[in-house]
Order: structure tokens, then C-alpha cells, then sequence
């Protein structure tokens, strides 16, 4: 290896660089993949909370009418 000639060298070096860059692509790939579904959850849970606030208010509704009608009751 001690003779090797420029080129060689280069033409190493060169591979040794695209070598790192296909798993820096691959890389890049998975983590962009996990983000994507990572914001598709994120999604749905905010859908669900938004869903279990709107329950949570409609509860409260209720239970205020309870209140009322037994206080309009009560007199």
C-alpha cells in the first residue's frame, strides 16, 4: 500500500466519501420516514383532545342545567 500512486489515493478517498454519503442518505431517509409519523400521531392526538375537551365542556353543560333545575327545585 505504501506505493500506491495518486490516483489511487484519490480514488480511495473518493470511495471512502460516497461510502459515507449513502449511509448519511440512508440515514437521513429513516429519520425523515420517523418524522413523518411521528407528526402524523402528533395529529390524531390532537384531534383526540380536542374531542375530549369538547366532551369535557358538554359535561359541564350538564351538569349546570343539573344544578340549575335542582336550585329551581329547591326555590
Amino acid at each position: 500500500m505504501q506505493n500506491q500512486t495518486t490516483l489511487e489515493k484519490l480514488d480511495e478517498k473518493v470511495s471512502e466519501v460516497l461510502k459515507q454519503y449513502h449511509v448519511l442518505k440512508s440515514e437521513n431517509e429513516t429519520i425523515r420516514n420517523e418524522l413523518i409519523t411521528l407528526k402524523a400521531q402528533r395529529e390524531i392526538q390532537d384531534q383526540e383532545i380536542d374531542k375530549l375537551r369538547d366532551e369535557n365542556t358538554m359535561k359541564d353543560l350538564e351538569i349546570e342545567e343539573i344544578v340549575n333545575k335542582i336550585e329551581s327545585i329547591l326555590g
